[in-house]
């Protein structure tokens, strides 16, 4: 059973109400220290969540060659004790950047960072623009997915980066890797990979998973087609007490993704199917030597809808996630642990807004992290909206919670 041990509430001063009801939030969380991003806000606690300071994205950086735009992730690595802080910044003429920021300060502060235009990647790609980016670590590598986009916001491929984690302490030039697909976007990593990370999309007209593997010690990728229970990319019709609607912007991309012990695991949110009234949480896991299916345990419910799931696995291996869930109620943060027969999900709500979001939308993602201390938690990063409908309204919450 999930049990929620703190939530741990971003006030005003936290974010500068630079908050939005897309909010993406994600989180880097040390022994002592955190630091939280989301749009467009950047905080960080130096005493564990007591007390916070705004970090602001648009002033703490150069503004060169653009300004910042949206999305943001934070992640700390534990061995080195480094923080890592991932910005996306405006197009200009058609092409942005993204720009990796690095700390090794315990506060986190006194940051180095570097830029990365699609033009960097391969000359053929100017003009196109980065989007929805993710990050995760391996034994070796951190690694980076994000999509590219023309000038006309159409989807032109996808694009793996990885860069050592031993060079990350230097402010010198990186030695990079990259690979790249026109076949699927959306790129969602399984957190908690070790020597190999395993990263997947899916395709709901063939009902597959697309499944690829980068091993640290090789520059090659592989992939595979693996068949799972169909689900629905459309039909994301969920509706508050009152009727307000909260998932006019959902979709199928993968949002959660893990690896423990011998078991990977991706999850998703579909649209309604027949027996299942409302949008839920789609997922699947795999045995990692022979890619065989293993379990396929949806979270559903027929009294609302369940979306936008995070995943990772604790320190000892279980798995737990960072969800929404609403319809009997306004959006509502809920954590959640698997069993460990795989077979269901144990949930439990951190809290529930006050108001419907304006405008309908929510999402696109969430962040779970192992705790850094405990072996059997997790933190998890969710929103709320409190007191009100407007963007200014949103609050951030970070959520320890155990199995």
């Amino acid at each position: 059973m999930a049990r929620i041990d703190e939530v741990v509430v971003l006030a005003d001063d936290a974010t500068g109400l630079q908050t939005g009801t897309v909010c993406e939030p994600s989180l880097g969380a040390s022994s002592t220290a955190l630091l939280v991003t989301g749009n467009w806000f950047a905080s960080v606690s130096r005493d564990d969540g007591r007390t916070w300071e705004l970090l602001d994205p648009f002033r703490v950086f150069p503004s060169d060659p653009s300004l910042f735009c949206c999305d943001q992730l934070a992640d700390y690595l534990v061995p080195e004790r480094r923080w890592v802080w991932l910005l996306q910044y405006q197009p200009v003429r058609g092409e942005n950047i993204l720009r990796l920021a690095v700390s090794d300060r315990g506060d986190p502060s006194g940051w180095h960072w570097w830029d990365i235009a699609p033009a960097d990647l391969d000359p053929a790609w100017g003009g196109l623009w980065f989007d929805y980016p993710d990050l995760a670590l391996s034994d070796k590598h951190l690694y980076l997915s994000v999509n590219l986009f023309d000038i006309r916001g159409i989807w032109r491929r996808a694009v793996v980066i990885r860069w050592p984690r031993r060079e990350l302490r230097r402010s010198a030039p990186l030695r990079r890797m990259h690979w790249s697909t026109t076949e699927t976007g959306s790129l969602r990593f399984a957190q908690g990979s070790t020597d190999t990370m395993w990263f997947a999309s899916n395709d709901a007209r063939t009902s597959q998973l697309l499944l690829f593997a980068w091993p640290d010690d090789d520059e090659r990728v592989q992939s595979w087609r693996l068949p799972v229970a169909g689900w629905n990319p459309t039909s994301y019709d969920s509706a508050g007490p009152a009727g307000e609607r909260w998932l006019e912007r959902c979709d199928d991309r993968i949002t959660g993704g893990w690896a423990a012990g011998d078991r990977l695991g991706f999850a998703w949110t579909s649209g309604i199917l027949p027996g299942r009234p409302h949008p839920f949480v789609r997922c699947v896991v795999l045995d990692e030597q022979g890619l065989g299916l293993v379990a396929e345990p949806d979270l559903w419910s027929v009294n609302g809808a369940w979306a936008y799931p995070a995943t990772a696995p604790n320190r000892r291996g279980r798995v737990g996630m960072s969800v929404m869930f609403a319809g009997p109620t306004h959006p509502a943060h809920a954590v959640a642990t698997l069993a460990e027969d795989q077979s269901t999900w144990q949930s439990a709500l951190s809290g529930v807004s006050t108001d419907p979001p304006r405008g309908g939308v929510w999402g696109d993602y969430l962040t779970c992290r192992p705790h850094v201390r405990r072996p059997t938690a997790w933190r998890a990063m969710g929103y709320l909206l409190d007191g009100g409908s407007d963007r200014r309204n949103v609050e951030p919450r970070v959520v320890t919670f155990t199995a």
